[in-house]
C-alpha cells in the first residue's frame, strides 16, 4: 500500500530517443547535485525547509536497459510505495512509460505539460518513441483523459492537426496569461520540459527556442495549480550546454516548489 504522505524522486538518466544532441542522460545527478548546492537552501518560497521533512524520498536512478519497458515498470514499482512520484529525466520520451504506470493508478489523469514544443508527432525520424512524439503515444493509447500544453512557440501544420486529433488543448506562448483560467477534475501530472523557458533563463538545454517564459512565470504556474497534483517529471536538461549549472539550479528550484506544491 502507498504512502500517501510520502514523495519519491527518482532520476530516469535516458537520451537514447533525442534528436539533436544527447545530453539529458547527464541531468538527474546534476539536479542532485544542485538541489544540495551550499549557495542555496532547501527552503520553499512558503518558507518549508524541505531538509526537515521525512516524507521526501530521493531514491536511486531508475537502470534503464530496455525502453520503455524498464521505466514503466520501474515508475509502476515506486507508485506502489509512494502516492506521488517525480521523475528527473532524461529527454521527453521518458513520459510515455512514467504516464503508462501512473495510468493504471489514476484512471481520470489530467497533463499540464509545459513545453517550448507540443511533442505530438506520429513519428519524428522513423522513431516511434522520440521525445518528440510522448504525446501522441500517451493521447493515442487513452492513458489521460485530457492534455494541456502550455508555452508552444513552434506548432507545426502536423502537429496541429495531431492535436485536433486528439483534443489537445493549446496555449501558446501568446497567451501565456490564460492559464490562470484553467481548473481540472481530478488528479494532474505536471510535465516540465526545461525548454518552455526562454534560453535566457535555461541555457542548458538542447533545442533554443526563443521568445519563452521567464522562470518566474514558471514557478507561478506550479505554486497555483488548481488540482491534486500526483506526479510531475522535470526533462530535456542538458548539462553538456550549461553555463556553471544555472540551469541545473533553476530545475531544482523548480524541483522544490514542485515538492511543495504536493505537500
Amino acid at each position: 500500500m502507498s504512502n500517501t504522505n510520502s514523495i519519491g524522486v527518482i532520476g530516469a538518466p535516458y537520451d537514447k530517443n533525442s534528436t539533436f544532441l544527447r545530453g539529458p542522460a547527464l541531468a538527474p545527478a546534476r539536479i542532485r547535485e544542485a538541489l544540495y548546492c551550499e549557495s542555496a537552501n532547501m527552503s520553499t518560497e512558503s518558507c518549508r525547509d524541505l531538509g526537515q521533512v521525512d516524507s521526501i524520498h530521493l531514491l536511486d536512478d531508475l537502470e534503464i536497459h530496455q525502453f520503455p519497458d524498464d521505466i514503466e515498470r520501474g515508475i509502476g514499482s515506486i507508485l506502489d510505495k509512494f502516492d506521488r512520484v517525480i521523475t528527473l529525466g532524461g529527454d521527453h520520451s521518458i513520459t510515455y512509460p512514467v504516464i503508462k504506470a501512473f495510468s493504471r493508478k489514476y484512471k481520470k489523469l489530467n497533463i499540464l505539460h509545459l513545453d517550448a514544443h507540443c511533442d505530438l508527432y506520429h513519428f519524428f525520424d522513423n522513431n516511434h518513441y522520440s521525445h518528440a512524439s510522448p504525446f501522441a503515444r500517451i493521447m493515442e493509447e487513452q492513458l489521460a483523459q485530457r492534455l494541456v500544453q502550455v508555452g508552444i512557440r513552434t506548432l507545426t501544420p502536423h502537429q496541429k492537426e495531431q492535436a485536433e486529433k486528439f483534443n489537445v488543448e493549446i496555449i501558446d506562448m501568446n497567451h501565456w496569461e490564460n492559464i490562470e483560467n484553467i481548473v481540472f477534475d481530478g488528479p494532474v501530472y505536471l510535465s516540465l520540459d526545461i525548454d518552455v523557458l526562454d534560453p535566457a533563463f535555461a541555457p542548458g538545454i538542447s533545442h533554443y527556442e526563443p521568445g519563452g517564459a521567464t522562470t518566474r512565470q514558471v514557478i507561478q504556474v506550479i505554486q497555483n495549480i488548481k488540482a491534486t497534483l500526483v506526479g510531475a517529471d522535470i526533462v530535456e536538461l542538458n548539462p553538456a550546454r550549461d553555463i556553471s549549472d544555472m540551469t541545473a539550479m533553476v530545475a531544482a528550484k523548480f524541483l522544490k516548489e514542485i515538492i511543495d506544491r504536493m505537500l
